[in-house]
């Protein structure tokens, strides 16, 4: 039996027992010390679950170790195991510290212990390692924007600002700092001004050892050879760039250069270029043929005529397969020479295909997932069986045949119900570890083409022979799941022409298709559909329907996701697609691939989507589907991999300006999440964060726990501690020890000799950097870090409390530690006569609640003068203003609104909320020039309020008004505001509608990140309509029905109805998922277009592309 304790120690419990059934002792081995524990799940036999809500949670492999030795040895196994441990733990500890920390698991450590021999039984000691973690960023106790250490020069002087959110998270020992991104910043090596290209390929050219090798034959070069060996012959030779009228060709080695004479075609423009053949030999294809060439040297060309110019060309090893511009498709295959040569050649094949609908774009897959076969999956069940170890499938065979009667039991592994447990672990750990790792099946690898025809239809066949093995009709419309009705398919051409007719005047057209290969393995087929202002994303699962014997065992579900393809001015692209035809000769540059695939960019592979919302698609080890957009350098016209000496595993992209920019993924971000993300553990609980702007490093409050081990009593005036003595087994309350310090975004590491320690027994309440009044700036204000704390020492003595004025200071850093420049220094100190319980700064001046006061400062020469005070309800806990007005919020008595006269010196209450309401946090909703109070409680809710005075029930402005609520099934702690995107780039009539509007995020307790946006009447009665009819539409997920979730929930009744007035943005979105037709029929229903819509929503999601 497994125990987990409070603080992450995990104990393995064992019953001793002697003679028939009873129990002599229990025996507790410490066996390891990992996260805090919230759930503990074995998972199959040898591997246990460990779920935390407070750090990552891990996947632990658990072996067992048997018969105990001696106790001698048993102490030198221990002490042998020791060293990994150690050696482990700081290795995490140095890995945060600003170099290449790319797993995420240095937070999740485990220490492992020897065990303790113990005379008398036999005993089993169990070792645990981790497996996996999933990140997890909760509770975000706190959040503050900052800048980003590392952006490059490219990107400063942009008009956006680009920021990033470090959030607090963890608790204890799981204590961190998360800083999250939602978009992608590339780190730019160097920049090339080429204006004029408009397309880009890299090509691998042959290393001269891995030619000589070759000549062994193609199958020795199969083999993974050794990773240096691998990386050599995996870097990118040449760099083709196409132009209008030439194309161009750079070597890039040590240096990038210009090729004069090559093998290459520079004529003219080129319509694809990429390696086959192993990446020994390279294929131009230009718009009247193809090369075939080794290095710089030409094999041979072949000229290519099919009635008009090839417009594109899609490659799998050893496939090549072209278009043109009417739609003729043919294909050529690599074959050695037929001499005996150890030369290669493309020999034609021409594919029968015989369709009168012409065919507008294609794709060509080499499949290793097995998943894409033609035979029946009951076979190919058993085929994987036999695939298996052998061991393994006699074992399931012989264990199985007796006990199971049920043919699918047979074939997709064991009944647990049948079979003793104890029966099954032995099996498992009888065998080799390398059986039970899923590497051994390995598919041979298959090829298919997918064409997509001017119909509508989809088709793909099996290449070589070009047999159809799969059709979608109506491909274009966006099903949620594509499904084969290639059976029964050859009609007759008049009918087929019929549809064709009345089909074109409604489908849109599908302008790229690319089916790949992604995930661990690459075992995951996803389908990216470009269809004229959109984006499709299809996966494949198998499916077998026994239809047709001879179709292709798959079908695709549709993934939901948000990027969005629309342009701002759709109108001019659709007048090229259509009069496409007739312009496409010089219109190659119509072709540009927006889907660019690459296979290792920093260990990543996936997709980049080119266009005027980049994105990077990425499908990481775990499997999931992570869409990063990239949009900080504006619409990317064409990307391609490159893997050099000076920029390993980086990329190249052109954005608009005609600049080349040679870029690498940041390395510390991962980017296995919904936000890159980068987690550095403080391993003490980080209660509250601040960015000080002027010297741009973070305030952290942070506390451990300590053992108690005195009292304080008061004798008379004096106070003094009593130390309490208590034997061993005695267990000590714990406090908390509070400390304030100073972390650099540079490295992320606490800056030496930069942090205050805290009286014990004294806890920080709020922290924040304030804008005070100063002598030392134009702007006539100063940023400092102010903090609030409560010094509780039991129930005999006054709890009294400090404010700290902290300045950040620039020195002479010391030699060899470049971030000691910052300091603090401490302007004010001094006791209060309550406890500080928030914070916030009105005009320059200090506000702070002392207890049920609300005081107003002003710090003139190191000193607090009292200028103005109020009193309040029970608890004030947050405090926030703008201009003169100050928002206070009560633990139990709602918020109040409060004003400060500068001319009379007085601070006087404008408005409150009259009704109870148990505050967690409070921010503005800035919307032009109406101002709501956001406030989140404790029943998960966020709600609205405003200052109406002409309202009736308002009495003349003395109660808020309640004017929104929304159920977010979260607790909220903290939230911040940032202006709406796009208000800075200038007036233009869709930019002044949200130009005084604010984004308020929140961040919630369960690791979770949202916002609300203001927004206009006539879009939200529009959307308010959709979100009613997609409520009644949707099929609700477990009979959860949307519209009751976002109610308001209150535990107590209250004497208000709810007032609603929020969309729900992740429902609005499900609209997306829709297919063409379950869209027109929803917006002809609320008398709207879809595209109306669809702007709609690109509005919102392109306002609010922060971080």
């Amino acid at each position: 039996m497994v125990i987990s304790l409070k603080g992450g120690e995990i104990y393995v419990l064992t019953l001793i027992t002697d003679g028939m059934r009873s129990v002599r002792a229990f025996h507790f081995d410490k066996a390891a010390a990992s996260v805090l524990t919230t759930s503990m799940v074995t998972m199959e036999p040898g591997y246990l679950f460990l779920g935390s809500r407070l750090g990552n949670s891990l996947l632990l492999k658990y072996t067992e170790k048997l018969q105990e030795p001696p106790a001698g040895t048993a102490r030198e196994v221990a002490d042998k195991e020791e060293p990994p441990s150690k050696k482990k733990r700081v290795d995490a500890t140095a890995g945060w510290s600003g170099g290449k920390s790319v797993p995420q698991d240095e937070v999740d450590e485990i220490e492992v212990y020897g065990s303790e021999a113990q005379s008398g039984t036999q005993l089993a000691t169990y070792s645990f390692e981790v497996c996996d973690s999933i990140l997890n960023i909760g509770p975000c106790a706190n959040a503050a924007m900052g800048e980003p250490a590392f952006l490059s020069e490219e990107f400063q002087n942009s008009p956006e600002p680009d920021l990033e959110i470090v959030v607090c998270s963890g608790y204890g020992k799981n204590g961190a700092l998360s800083v999250l991104q939602k978009s992608i910043r590339p780190q730019v090596v160097t920049t090339f001004e080429l204006p004029g290209c408009y397309d880009m390929w890299t090509v691998i050219a042959p290393v001269r050892k891995e030619q000589e090798e070759s000549t062994k034959g193609e199958g020795a070069e199969q083999e993974p050879s050794a990773p240096e060996a691998d990386d050599d012959g995996r870097r990118h030779g040449f760099l083709i760039l196409s132009r209008e009228d030439s194309t161009m060709i750079l070597q890039t080695g040590q240096e990038i250069m210009e090729l004069d004479t090559s093998g290459f075609a520079t004529q003219g423009p080129t319509v694809f270029a990429g390696n086959i053949g192993d990446n020994r030999y390279i294929v131009q294809v230009s718009p009247l043929g193809i090369r075939l060439l080794e290095g710089v040297n030409q094999l041979h060309f072949i000229p290519v005529d099919l009635g008009s110019p090839i417009v594109q060309c899609a490659v799998a090893d050893p496939y090549v397969v072209i278009m043109s511009a009417e739609g003729h498709v043919t294909m050529f295959l690599l074959k050695s020479d037929s001499y005996g040569g150890r030369h290669h050649r493309l020999a034609l094949h021409k594919p029968p295909l015989h369709h009168q609908s012409k065919v507008i774009t294609l794709c060509v897959y080499r499949d290793v997932s097995g998943m894409f076969t033609t035979e029946s999956r009951l076979g190919g069940a058993r085929d994987e069986l036999g695939g298996r170890s052998g061991s393994e499938a006699e074992c399931q065979g012989s264990e199985t045949s007796p006990t199971v009667d049920d043919e699918e039991e047979m074939l997709y592994g064991d009944s647990g119900s049948l079979f003793s447990p104890s029966k099954e672990e032995a099996r498992r750990s009888s065998q080799p570890p390398a059986d039970r790792d899923p590497t051994p099946f390995r598919a041979e690898p298959t090829h298919w083409c997918l064409l997509v025809r001017e119909n509508g239809t989809m088709e793909i066949y099996q290449l070589p022979d070009w047999r159809l093995v799969f059709l979608v009709k109506n491909f274009p419309v966006g099903q949620r799941v594509l499904v084969d009705s290639s059976f029964g398919q050859p009609t007759t051409q008049g009918e087929a022409r019929k549809e064709e007719a009345t089909r074109q005047g409604e489908l849109p057209l599908v302008k790229e298709v690319l089916l790949v290969a992604l995930g661990s393995r690459q075992r995951r087929p996803y389908l990216l559909v470009h269809v004229d202002q959109e984006l499709l994303v299809y996966e494949a699962f198998p499916h077998d329907s026994q239809l047709g014997q001879g179709n292709l065992k798959v079908r695709f579900k549709k993934v939901p996701h948000s990027i969005n393809f629309r342009e701002k001015k759709p109108k001019p692209s659709k007048k090229k697609a259509e009069g496409g035809s007739a312009e496409e000769g010089a219109g190659a540059r119509g072709r540009v691939a927006r889907f660019r695939y690459f296979e290792d960019i920093y260990g990543y592979s996936g997709v980049f989507i080119c266009g005027p919302s980049p994105h990077w698609l990425l499908v990481t080890g775990r499997g999931a589907l992570r869409l990063h957009p990239m949009g900080i350098d504006g619409p990317i016209d064409s990307f391609a991999p490159f893997h050099n000496v000076n920029c390993p595993r980086g990329f190249l992209y052109f954005n608009r300006q005609g600049e080349l920019r040679i870029s690498v993924l940041p390395a510390y971000l991962s980017y296995d999440a919904p936000w890159p993300v980068r987690k550095i553990p403080l391993r003490c609980t980080a209660h509250y964060v601040a960015y000080h702007v002027e010297s741009k490093v973070y305030a952290v409050a942070t506390s451990t726990n300590t053992p108690c081990t005195r009292i304080p009593r008061m004798t008379g005036e004096e106070k003094e501690f009593e130390t309490i003595e208590r034997d061993d087994r005695y267990i000590h309350p714990q406090q908390e020890a509070f400390s304030i310090q100073l972390i650099s975004p540079v490295s992320w590491e606490a800056i030496p000799n930069a942090r205050i320690e805290l009286e014990e027994w004294e806890h920080v309440t709020c922290m924040k950097t304030v804008s005070l009044r100063s002598e030392e700036t134009v702007s006539g204000l100063k940023g400092y870090v102010a903090a609030g704390t409560c010094l509780m020492q039991g129930e005999e003595v006054t709890c009294r409390g400090r404010i700290l004025i902290m300045d950040v200071i620039e020195v002479v850093p010391e030699p060899g530690q470049p971030l000691t420049k910052n300091k603090f220094k401490v302007l004010y100190e001094k006791e209060q006569k309550g406890p500080v319980t928030a914070l916030c700064h009105c005009n320059g001046h200090l506000v702070s609640a002392i207890g049920q006061k609300i005081f107003l400062w002003s710090l003139r020469a190191s000193e607090l003068t009292g200028m103005a005070f109020i009193d309040t309800q029970l608890y004030i806990h947050q405090m926030i203003s703008v201009k003169n007005f100050i928002l206070a919020a009560d633990v139990m008595k709602s918020i109040s609104l409060l004003r400060y006269q500068e001319e009379s010196k007085t601070l006087s209450l404008v408005s409150r909320d009259a009704k109870p309401l148990e505050v967690y946090s409070v921010d503005f909703m800035v919307d032009s020039a109406q101002l709501g109070f956001l406030v989140s409680d404790r029943d998960r809710n966020l709600m609205v309020y405003m200052y109406l005075p002409e309202a009736k029930e308002s009495f003349g402005g003395m109660r808020l008004l309640r004017r929104a609520d929304f159920h977010v099934g979260a607790h909220v702690n903290t939230f911040w505001r940032t202006p709406c995107r796009g208000a800075a780039e200038g007036p233009s009539k869709k930019s002044v509608v949200w130009e005084n509007k604010h984004i308020t995020w929140f961040a919630t307790l369960d690791g979770g990140i949202g916002l609300l946006l203001p927004m206009q009447e006539k879009t939200y009665r529009r959307l308010l309509m959709l979100q009613n009819a997609l409520t009644t539409m949707l099929p609700h997920h477990a009979g959860l029905n949307p519209r009751a979730f976002r109610m308001l929930h209150v535990d107590r009744r209250v004497l208000q109805n709810a007032v609603r007035n929020v969309l729900d943005g992740e429902l609005l979105n499900r609209y997306l998922y829709l297919s063409t037709m379950e869209r027109g029929e929803l917006a002809k229903k609320i008398g709207t277009t879809p595209d109306i819509i669809l702007d709609d929503l690109l509005e919102t999601d392109r306002v609010t592309a922060h971080f």
